[in-house]
């Protein structure tokens, strides 16, 4: 039988702060004080600032998404540009970093998808910030699910799979992103994609 990430790893959630009516002087203020600071991250969107500890359940989450991303790519011969999680900003309106972003066939300024990985929801600005950028695709693994969003004229709509990777199997990437095993998982996806 195989065992489950969230079994193997049993670790405290990650905390989210959330303060309104900030200044972008009054964020960079507060971001200069959590420079040094190792496993937090800072966002600001229109005036909301989200303050976010990072775990380390998060962390071996996003990597794995990224690993199997890799593999498919490379299976499919997708032309990729990943940017991890750089700093996107429009002074004065918002900063944040997606957990791994990625651009296809060129490289470009604003990434043609996001994924985020929440521990614990409820962030305000969840979809804004993309919005913001005028991101086309975000992803959020969220409750051990992916949820898709598509941007459609300046508001993002839920779907039920990737438009920029059509044929990904989401419901096949998430199976393998909840083994135990890393190398197990990319070993599984890697067969589920070549078929």
């Amino acid at each position: 039988m195989t065992q489950t990430l969230e079994n193997a790893i049993n670790l405290p959630e990650e905390q989210r702060f959330f303060r309104r009516g900030l200044t972008w002087e009054q964020f960079k203020a507060i971001q200069a004080s959590f420079e040094n600071l190792p496993g937090v991250r800072l966002f600001f969107c229109e005036g909301i600032l989200e303050i976010v500890s990072i775990g380390k359940l998060h962390e071996a989450i996003k990597c794995l998404i990224a690993a199997l991303l890799i593999t498919y790519f490379e299976v499919k011969s997708i032309e990729f540009f990943p940017s991890g999680s750089f700093s996107q900003i429009i002074p004065k309106i918002v900063e944040y970093q997606a957990d791994l972003s990625y651009c296809f066939e060129t490289d470009k300024p604003v990434p043609d998808l996001c994924i985020e990985v929440v521990i614990t929801n409820g962030s305000p600005i969840k979809l804004q910030k993309y919005k913001l950028m005028q991101v086309p695709e975000v992803w959020f693994w969220e409750d051990g699910i992916f949820e898709v969003y598509r941007l459609r004229e300046q508001e993002y709509e839920k779907v039920v799979k990737s438009e920029l990777l059509a044929e990904l199997d989401l419901s096949l990437l998430n199976r393998c992103l909840l083994l135990s095993s890393p190398l197990e998982a990319i070993r599984e996806f890697r067969q589920g994609i070549q078929q």
